[in-house]
Parts: C-alpha cells; structure tokens; sequence
C-alpha cells in the first residue's frame, strides 16, 4: 500500500467472536476508568458500555475492516514500546534507564524515579526469565539489576513504603549478605515499621563490617533505645485506659 490508499477486507463471524473485547480495550486505552465485574451475567445484564459492542455481542455478524495508510515512518523515526526491541537493544536501555531514574530521584521526583527504576528492573527479569540461575547470563542480568532494584528500595524509603523496601533490601543480601546500602536501607525501614530487634541487627552487622559507620549507627543505636523507652509509656497509658478510674480500687 501507499500512502492515501485505502484497503478493505471482510472477515467471518466465527473468527471475530473476541473483537467487541478487544475494540474495547482499544478505545478505552489511556482512559482511567474503575475495574469493572465482567461476569457472563452481568455481560448479558449490563454489556461492557458500548451500544454498538453490546449489539455485535448479541447478533455477531461477519465484519469488513477498512485501513487507510496515513503515514511511514521508518524503524528509528519513533521511540519502540519495550515488547518491540531486541534482546541487544533492551539490554543497551537498562543504564539509561537508571541514569533517567537517577536524575529523577536528585530532582525528588520520586513517582517518575519509581516507575523508571521499575521499567529497568522489569527488563531485566524478563530477559532473566530465559536463562537458568546458574548460567553465567543470568549471573550477570542479575549483577545488573541488583544496583538498580537498592536504587528502588531507596525511593520507596523515602515515600514511607517501609515493607517494601525490607523485601527488596533482603532480595540484595540473599546474593551479597555485606551490602552496605542494603543493610542501611532495611535497618531503616524495619525502623519505620516498628521491628526493633530486626532494625538492631542489620545496624550492627553494618557496623561491624565497616567500623567508618560506628558513629551514625551508634546514634541509630540510641534513637531505637529511645523509641523502645517511648512506646513501654505508651503502652502502659494505653494499658490505664482500659480500666475506669472508679475500678481503681478493685
């Protein structure tokens, strides 16, 4: 076809029993919109919102699809969706990625450093998926994403997503039990989630690994013992509560 043509072709009903479905998720694309139940009942209740897909559903006929040639562009005039590249091309995207997030997170645009560190750690699990743990490919995807994946663990630190940076920072040490960025960031995050003895043991074995760290991990040290001394008064105030003053005597 060139450019201005326009083409038709008809198609049997039988092989486009999915298209109201598919149509759907095409004109709803960049829509937000609610997660809606799509049952077989509420299908024939309800529809799925479009009068014309709704008819398509209930009297499926053959189609013709018209295409017109708008535009050409050739292979490096536009930025490829992920699923588009090669395994060279996605693995050429990674760094920049993390760059693009790095900047991102020095600009304390922390959404867009999350979803672009995730962008680069989703990549690399996907290639990773090929390959079996012991292959020296794997070794390396995986030496690759580690950097990037404390780098997101860093970002949910500061956006209070505490558990979330605990699962992350363990997934670090399960390959490099030393790793001091790790240790550091999930100290802080059980801090944040209230596990003490769990926040205690990374901050020594940090401490212990680098001495350089005694000063800042002995102040952590002591913002814990301070924090256990705060919530035994809590919970005893909250303790009194539960009784009336007029039991007192009982």
């Amino acid at each position: 076809m060139a450019v201005g043509e326009v083409a038709s072709f008809r198609v049997k009903k039988e092989l486009v029993y999915s298209y109201p479905f598919v149509s759907k998720t095409l004109r709803e694309l960049g829509q937000e919109h609610k997660v809606k139940h799509t049952c077989t009942m509420t299908l024939h209740t309800e529809g799925i919102g479009y009068s014309d897909l709704d008819e398509l559903i209930s009297n499926p006929c053959d189609l013709e699809f018209i295409l017109e040639l708008i535009k050409v562009e050739r292979s490096d005039e536009y930025e490829k969706e992920v699923w588009q590249l090669s395994t060279k091309e996605r693995l050429e995207l990674i760094p920049s990625l993390k760059e693009k997030g790095n900047k991102f997170y020095s600009e304390r645009q922390y959404d867009k450093a999350e979803e672009t560190y995730s962008q680069a750690i989703a990549i690399c699990e996907q290639l990773m998926l090929r390959e079996r743990k012991t292959d020296p490919e794997w070794i390396n995807l995986n030496n690759i994403k580690l950097p990037i994946l404390l780098n997101y663990a860093q970002v949910k630190l500061v956006q209070g997503n505490f558990y979330a940076v605990i699962e992350h920072c363990s997934t670090v040490l399960e390959f490099d039990k030393d790793n001091e960025k790790a240790l550091y960031r999930r100290a802080k995050a059980h801090v944040g989630a209230w596990n003490p003895d769990q926040a205690e043991e990374d901050f020594k074995h940090l401490k212990a690994i680098n001495p350089s760290f005694a000063t800042a991990v002995d102040k952590e040290l002591e913002n814990i013992k301070k924090m256990r001394k705060q919530k035994s008064h809590q919970d005893k105030d909250a303790l009194k509560n539960l009784f009336p003053k007029e039991n007192a005597g009982i």
